[in-house]
């Protein structure tokens, strides 16, 4: 752990979540961040009279690749509890932030295909079946591993062989392992991509 004067003012240790350990892994890991909770850019725009909900982007956005350089990855529960919000709440600030500022954010739903991010998985497999990008570019452009795109792109494709054959998602889902709403979600990306075509 951090020295405790190490830590500056407007920071906390916080114990994340190892990133390359999943949140419903039995044998998970936790690493220690200092996350940098309130920052003097915080209260410069604060004081510019910058809306609240524009700060906290910043701070959220700031808090996620903060943990993820040290070796750790955020949820939202987490981003939640630190910043005493409803999860809904901070899930929607990222997402905002992401869309504002054209990045994707290291946390858990995205890194680890947990959560219902099905904005990651549209931008990825758009990116490697649509645009016929290489998928390590990809996971680059993305900021995701390599074994995640890999996944989206080959679950995205099981999904799709099957659902052409008109089997049904039951089916699909007791084949590929796969639950019922991430196949609802890959098969409306085969939709999607159909019309584009």
């Amino acid at each position: 752990c951090p020295e405790r004067e190490s830590i500056e003012v407007g920071q906390v240790l916080w114990n994340a979540l190892d990133k390359n350990t999943r949140g419903d892994s039995p044998n998970r890991r936790l690493v220690p961040v200092v996350l940098t909770l309130v920052a003097q850019d915080d209260i410069q725009s604060l004081i510019k009279g910058t809306p609240h909900h524009k700060i906290a982007q910043t701070a959220i956005a700031r808090m996620t690749t903060e943990a993820f350089e040290q070796g750790g990855i955020m949820s939202t529960r987490d981003l939640a509890l630190i910043a005493l919000r409803d999860e809904s709440l901070v899930s929607r600030l990222r997402r905002e932030y992401e869309t504002n500022n054209n990045v994707t954010l290291p946390h858990t739903g995205v890194l680890h295909d947990m959560g219902s991010c099905i904005t990651h998985k549209k931008q990825i497999v758009y990116k490697v079946v649509v645009e016929k990008k290489d998928p390590t570019i990809v996971a680059q452009e993305t900021n995701h591993s390599q074994k995640a795109v890999d996944s989206y792109v080959q679950n995205y494709y099981r999904v799709k062989t099957a659902y052409e054959a008109n089997i049904d998602i039951d089916f699909i889902s007791f084949v590929t392992g796969l639950s019922k709403r991430l196949i609802t979600q890959y098969i409306q990306l085969y939709e999607e991509f159909k019309l584009k075509n």
